[in-house]
């Protein structure tokens, strides 16, 4: 396994280089993974989800959008020369802050340029949308890793999507925080629709338990439909390879968490799209809704 993870670590070394947008008529689906509390693998769920997409034939870029806690590219054992912040200063293009971790997924380090986005200025701010949509146009799916609980910044990412995936345990306190952001999500922006991922389950009856207790008290005080999109089992190879900074997808393929996985990403792409009429998506009703609620 180390002998594969020096190897892939190795294309992060490759350079970006600055394109312009291709003519391509994609137009990538904006999808925040967000979690009540910290602490429940939020972000190791959001990189291997992303590459089980990514093996399933999508073009995905992961977007690290926790302000406190960045850490996609500590899972990935990668650093990071750039991030969003060299962008929103307009100091580097968007093909220089993108990265490729293991798998040669690309991702965006956030860190601090994530508050600043809050505040842009107008000129700043059409620079940032003009580079994001570059790239939005290649993607098939970005995936923007939230931190838990709702700050400021959360709940505009969280508005702003087209979908957001929230990730709960098992325990007792993740699945009142979960339920709790959902709350506060619903009652300022209705139309956010959301999905459940229950993380470290015992087994499928575990899951089933604690992701019916968010769906059942949804149902009967917000009168919100939220679905279940799967479960990952609490699984030891989760550990090892958080411990050799390495996604657990790549290296142990056949474990059972990265079955788990493979199941939530066949499940997802069979969902069939279905955005309101006259509804924007993707990263143009992404900014739309960022500056209606700016």
């Amino acid at each position: 396994m180390t002998d594969q993870a020096q190897s892939l670590r190795h294309l992060v070394s490759k350079k970006i280089p600055a394109r312009p947008a291709p003519s391509s008529k994609r137009a990538a689906k904006i999808i925040t993974i967000t979690s009540g509390k910290g602490g429940v693998g939020k972000s190791n769920f959001t990189l291997n989800f992303a590459l089980k997409l990514r093996s399933l034939g999508r073009k995905v870029l992961v977007f690290d959008a926790d302000i406190g806690m960045a850490n996609i590219d500590v899972l990935m054992g990668v650093s990071s020369r750039f991030s969003l912040y060299h962008v929103l200063r307009q100091e580097k293009s968007i093909y220089d802050v993108i990265q490729y971790g293991p798998g040669e997924i690309p991702y965006i380090p956030g860190g601090s340029g994530i508050a600043d986005m809050i505040s842009l200025s107008e000129e700043d701010l059409n620079y940032f949308v003009s580079q994001i949509e570059l790239v939005s146009s290649e993607m098939d799916y970005i995936l923007f890793d939230t931190g838990a609980g709702l700050s400021k910044e959360n709940m505009k990412f969280i508005t702003s999507a087209d979908q957001c995936l929230v990730v709960t345990t098992p325990e007792p306190t993740s699945i009142t925080d979960a339920y709790a952001l959902i709350k506060v999500v619903h009652g300022n922006s209705p139309e956010v629709p959301f999905a459940l991922i229950v993380n470290r389950a015992g087994d499928e009856a575990e899951a089933r338990q604690a992701s019916d207790k968010i769906i059942l008290t949804a149902q009967r005080f917000l009168n919100l439909d939220i679905k279940m999109l799967g479960y990952v089992t609490d699984d030891p190879h989760v550990v090892k390879s958080v411990k050799h900074q390495f996604p657990f997808t790549l290296a142990f393929p056949k474990c059972e968490a990265s079955r788990d996985i493979q199941r939530i990403a066949l499940r997802y792409l069979a969902i069939p799209a279905q955005p309101e009429s006259g509804s924007l998506t993707g990263i143009k009703g992404f900014m739309h809704r960022w500056l209606k609620r700016k």
